[in-house]
């Protein structure tokens, strides 16, 4: 069963990473998973916080890093070493197969930390103004969608281990906005 799963995410990898190959998604893919690329955004999120909700800012950027920091944790720390998957651009199988759009990395696979911190900070954020800004649902969801389908397509993880890493930071979006929405300051 973990076998043909194991063969079915291979196929399905290389479907992603050399199938879907183009210059544009050769140019943009890359960009899209580097958090450089992002800091802009996020100095916008850190500064709108602080002007428009002035000392709840704080509370809220707070929550964030807590989100950011949980999703992290348990991606990075306690669950991939714990799995040990090799990313598929260390893996000697597919060494032919591999398009090296990126420095691969060495560490592991399973799950996706860009997936986890992506989706737990944008299902947080979602839930954070959703009230205020509706099209946070569709963006915050797009966002964190292109950042982890970029990690399949530039080789450095697997298709399950984005869907992994996803579902794992929905739900730690889902606890910490819980948690925001329990303990917020009236401020």
């Amino acid at each position: 069963m973990i076998e043909s799963l194991q063969q079915f995410d291979a196929e399905l990898f290389l479907k992603i990473h050399r199938g879907l190959s183009n210059p544009i998604f050769d140019w943009l893919l890359p960009l899209m998973r580097n958090r450089f690329f992002w800091a802009p955004l996020y100095l916008f999120i850190l500064v709108f916080c602080f002007i428009e909700y002035k000392k709840k800012g704080w509370y809220i950027i707070g929550m964030l890093l807590f989100t950011f920091a949980i999703g992290d944790m348990l991606a990075s720390r306690l669950i991939k070493p714990l799995i040990g998957r090799l990313r598929p651009c260390n893996e000697l199988t597919l060494a032919d197969d591999i398009i090296h759009r990126v420095p691969c990395g060495s560490g592991y696979s399973f799950p996706s930390a860009h997936a986890t911190n992506h989706f737990a900070i944008a299902i947080f954020l979602i839930f954070v103004f959703y009230d205020k800004w509706k099209p946070i649902l569709p963006v915050g969801l797009a966002w964190a969608f292109i950042i982890a389908f970029s990690q399949i397509y530039v080789g450095v993880h697997y298709p399950i281990d984005v869907m992994v890493g996803s579902v794992l930071g929905i739900i730690i979006g889902l606890c910490t906005s819980k948690l925001y929405k329990t303990l917020q300051p009236q401020l």
